[in-house]
């Protein structure tokens, strides 16, 4: 609408009937488009994307889908956060770019975290350390000349060094997609092309939508996905939540069976 009454408006302009435009004026600002709905990933697509990837990327997507990383953290996670005995994954670190350089930065918002590492999880994890040790990349932090620190990163690129966002991408991810048959398959001598809901963001999306169904409350997948608002995380996924009426059922059927009288029936007091 806004778009449609700022070209009526232009038009007049042009046609002298109006001195200015009020829609480009200094205290207006364009409403924002909102965002469509989350459509998450099935199951079969994530592990048919997962088992499309080289063996040396693939339990990315378990940190992915099963802790709701995003990229960056699951670039910039060292073994040392991952607590194979704890049952819990910590959220401290991720690899940005910045100017066009690499370096290590706490989560988006600062939003420090510990995640449940579910046990299915916490195995792909440890076949990967096993199969791709570790190895101790340096860069400097938050900013291109900032101080350097050293981590010993669970994932790593070819030669060793961090996963480059781009790189990854598009020789990497996209080609995954491809084999898949999430995206179609390019025309010789181009690339795949793909939308913003086909990233590794969609990891995040498949993990939440599998909170959610398992009866996972809003504030917790809030705090598990690093959220700075659990409003934001129930504005994103309040359609993927079962329904009320479901859980009501459950609850009142969950407590019959409990009691042993599901057959019988309630009770009711003489008069009643």
């Amino acid at each position: 609408i806004f778009k449609n009454a700022s070209a009526v408006f232009g038009a007049a302009v042009d046609d002298r009937l109006m001195q200015r435009n009020p829609c480009r004026a200094a205290s207006v600002k364009a409403p924002k488009p909102a965002p469509g709905r989350v459509r998450p990933w099935s199951s079969e697509r994530v592990f048919a994307v997962r088992a499309a990837l080289p063996e040396r990327f693939r339990a990315m997507v378990d940190a992915g889908g099963g802790c709701g990383l995003r990229q960056g953290e699951i670039f910039g996670l060292p073994v040392e956060e991952v607590g194979f005995l704890t049952g819990w994954l910590h959220v401290g670190f991720q690899v940005k770019l910045i100017d066009g350089h690499q370096v290590f930065a706490p989560p988006k918002g600062g939003k420090v975290r510990d995640v449940p590492l579910a046990e299915n999880v916490g195995r792909a994890l440890a076949a990967h350390v096993a199969e791709y040790p570790p190895a101790a990349v340096t860069l400097p932090w938050l900013r291109p000349d900032g101080p350097k620190v050293t981590k010993r990163l669970v994932f790593t690129s070819y030669d060793g060094g961090a996963c480059r966002r781009n790189d990854f991408n598009t020789h990497v991810w996209k080609p995954a997609l491809v084999a898949a048959e999430v995206l179609p398959v390019p025309a010789p001598g181009e690339r795949a092309r793909s939308s913003r809901e086909d990233g590794m963001h969609a990891l995040r999306h498949f993990y939440a939508s599998v909170l959610l169904d398992g009866g996972e409350n809003i504030k917790a997948l809030s705090q598990y996905l690093g959220h700075s608002d659990p409003g934001f995380t129930l504005r994103t996924y309040t359609h993927l939540m079962p329904s009320s009426e479901s859980r009501t059922r459950r609850a009142v059927d969950a407590m019959y069976e409990a009691a042993g009288r599901a057959d019988d029936g309630p009770q009711t007091a003489p008069g009643e």
